[in-house]
């Protein structure tokens, strides 16, 4: 008998190690976990249709990725401030009192962005995207010290509007707002994507590798691949990396405890994760 059932709701994610994560996480602490693929228009259904229908049907949550994280925080009701200023969910857990919504793609970052930069500042960062990761990202920088940002965002609207949330957050930060890579670019000490440009099925980079020598460090949001042309690209200009596998996985132990309320061993649950994938 199922003890837990989970579901992640996303387009283009027949690759996402999600389902894996949890299974395994649930399996190292005792719990037969089930965990789902929910793509609405494989389904043939709305995104607030496939909602609806975990609602109803026994699940005890679900993640949502791209592109309804900004969609989710419409659907659930949200306690913390911090996500309220996100405005971005990426876990529901769904209560007797109604569903509840979380970002755990926030403290994914902060814990990523340490483990493999330390307590080193930011500096100034140059991050392409604006839509539900990118705002988590963009307040994760705040967690981690940034004191100068600049959106490159085709909807200059949204990301104006993520410009106020950040400075009404961090006072005296300084927010830009451009449609231009290369000028934002100038200068920057990190450089981030929180599109889905380089994942399986939208091939490609953010940002030219002409410009990218100068720049300290770069992060990719996206983890399938892991290793993505924009990663490889940084690292061949001489750039630190992290790679979009760390949010991943700091994200994922945070949801488990939040569907769960147990903490996994991360250290057995990584060393699972790689023999899987070997």
């Amino acid at each position: 008998m199922v003890d837990v059932r989970l579901g992640l709701i996303g387009d283009n994610i027949s690759r996402s190690q999600s389902p894996r994560l949890h299974r395994l996480a649930g399996k190292l602490c005792g719990l037969d976990v089930t965990y789902d693929r929910l793509i609405p228009g494989d389904m043939g259904l709305s995104f607030d249709a496939v909602f609806e229908h975990c609602a109803r049907e026994g699940y005890r949550g679900i993640n949502t990725t791209y592109p309804y994280k900004e969609k989710a925080i419409t659907k659930a009701r949200i306690d913390d401030p911090l996500v309220r200023a996100i405005g971005a969910v990426n876990t529901v857990l769904f209560e007797p009192d109604g569903p509840k919504g979380f970002n755990t793609d926030y403290s994914g970052f902060v814990a990523g962005y340490r483990e493999v930069f330390g307590e080193a500042a930011p500096g100034p960062v140059c991050m392409v995207g604006a839509g539900g990761v990118g705002k988590a990202i963009a307040f994760g920088l705040v967690a981690v010290g940034i004191e100068e940002l600049r959106v490159v965002e085709r909807d200059i609207p949204k990301a104006q509007g993520l410009a106020r949330s950040l400075r009404a957050a961090r006072p005296g930060l300084r927010v830009s707002v451009t449609g231009s890579t290369a000028v934002a670019v100038a200068g920057a000490c990190g450089l981030v994507n929180s599109t889905p440009v380089g994942m399986v099925g939208h091939d490609g980079t953010p940002i030219d590798k002409t410009l990218m020598r100068g720049a300290a460090w770069a992060f990719d949001a996206v983890y399938t691949p892991v290793d993505t042309q924009f990663l490889r690209d940084a690292e061949a200009a001489g750039l630190k990396v992290m790679s979009g596998y760390r949010l991943f996985f700091h994200q994922g132990v945070e949801a488990f405890r939040l569907f769960c309320g147990l903490e996994v061993d991360q250290s057995a649950l990584r060393s699972g994760l790689m023999r899987e994938a070997a």
